[in-house]
């Protein structure tokens, strides 16, 4: 198999103008698609259960007459957990372990200070009481998506997650639920699609309304979330996975080649950059690639990633590098170079950095700690990876003591007054006089 990927050098006049055509994405929709969407959410949100049952029936060719029926208990995920092998459950404990350690540093804590004249202003951080999780099922099941969603908002202190996996024709992922007994999920609902975000959000009778939407879907699962999003919050709205590897040409070239495989293995529609000074080194990868290809399970998906969107850029030197990254703002960036660290902070925007030439981006995909949830589509440039602080909020604390409330006041009315609310000023001068 012939592997056709896009050659770019910087020193081309019309290079940013070429690359910017490669990463254009556009992550959800059409029309077809929000009109189905928004029909899904419509009849849920007036019909509940009932609806649900009829779109599951529909889409995922599970056929119960009783949504209670698509609950699964805390004993059968136990089940799930005690039936798999002891590699993979000690591999679900490790990963869920490291995840969990990683996210307790990420906890936003409360805080007050009090000024001279006794006003007190501060923070005060509460936790979501109830958080949805999305989870992809049947074939395409992804535990490790279940511990990255899950374990945060525990960390976080949600009182509830609620998990919704799609049983098409009643196959179950066996490690998706030993996953989620792992990471302690709370309740279990064998729906999927734009019907079970529909559920999450609105609530039926059966599924409980919850405060925020997480976890990746398809094009109705996302289309969906985006939909239903001032409703309740969402973690965002994800396009195909990327990465972006970074290389001085002195790391084993197959191990280039490999890391660019593990995202483009992914989908069609990944991404795989590969960015390097050393023209020749490219093509030493390019050559590992070709002869690693049909060794692959996916190697039909990988082709055809590569072929839409894959890109292999010369560039002058590591420092034009930088600037090219900060540009793609991709979702993984690896940084194969000596003296990793340092280059690290000249990035602002990526949304998980891998740094030194031992460190593959599958390690941070399954284990390292930090979360796999990621920006992509170049929304790293204004947003960051899912972590705890998504499952947390603020509010904001004054207490006014009687000289505060007199100084202040004078303020407020002289603002309020020059905007015409007169109630406001009239309302913090009757304390400005009780000083």
């Amino acid at each position: 198999m012939t592997l056709q990927i896009k050659r770019l050098t910087t020193q081309d006049s019309d290079f940013y103008p070429q690359l910017k055509e490669m990463l254009a994405w556009e992550s959800v929709s059409n029309a077809r698609v929000f009109s189905v969407v928004e029909e899904i959410l419509q009849a849920v949100r007036l019909r509940g259960d009932e609806a649900l049952l009829e779109y599951t029936r529909r889409f995922d060719g599970l056929d119960v007459s009783h949504a209670q029926e698509l609950v699964l208990s805390q004993t059968r995920l136990q089940q799930a957990l005690d039936a798999i092998g002891d590699p993979q459950r000690d591999a679900l404990e490790a990963a869920a372990v490291r995840i969990q350690q990683y996210a307790e540093h990420q906890r936003l804590a409360s805080w007050s200070y009090e000024e001279a004249d006794g006003t007190v202003l501060g923070q005060q951080v509460q936790a979501l009481d109830k958080a949805g999780l999305y989870v992809p099922g049947g074939k395409a099941a992804y535990p490790s998506s279940v511990l990255m969603n899950a374990i945060p908002a525990k960390v976080a202190g949600v009182q509830e997650l609620v998990m919704v996996v799609p049983t098409p024709n009643g196959e179950i992922n066996e490690l998706v639920l030993a996953a989620a007994a792992v990471a302690g999920v709370d309740r279990v609902f064998t729906v999927g699609g734009a019907q079970a975000v529909a559920a999450l959000a609105y609530g039926t009778e059966t599924v409980p309304a919850v405060d925020k939407i997480v976890g990746p879907g398809n094009i109705y699962v996302a289309t969906a979330k985006r939909m239903v999003f001032g409703t309740v919050g969402i973690d965002m709205i994800a396009g195909p996975s990327e990465i972006l590897v970074i290389c001085d040409g002195q790391t084993d070239p197959e191990w280039i080649a490999m890391d660019l495989f593990s995202q483009a293995e992914h989908d069609e529609d990944a991404q795989a950059i590969l960015l390097c000074p050393d023209q020749d080194y490219i093509d030493q990868v390019v050559e590992h690639m070709t002869g690693l290809l049909q060794s692959m399970p996916r190697a039909d998906i990988i082709a055809a990633s590569l072929q839409n969107r894959g890109i292999m850029i010369t560039c002058r030197d590591l420092e034009e590098a930088i600037e090219v990254a900060n540009e793609i703002a991709p979702e993984h960036l690896e940084l194969s170079v000596e003296n990793a660290p340092v280059l690290a902070k000249k990035i602002r925007h990526a949304g998980a950095i891998f740094m030194g030439r031992y460190t593959a981006e599958s390690l941070g995909d399954y284990c390292a700690g930090p979360n796999h949830v990621l920006p992509t589509s170049r929304t790293a440039r204004f947003s960051s990876p899912l972590g705890v602080y998504d499952f947390q909020k603020r509010s904001s604390l004054i207490g006014c003591s009687a000289r505060g409330a007199a100084s202040l006041g004078e303020v407020a009315s002289t603002l309020a007054r020059g905007e015409g609310l007169i109630a406001h000023a009239r309302s913090a001068e009757l304390r400005i006089a009780q000083e």
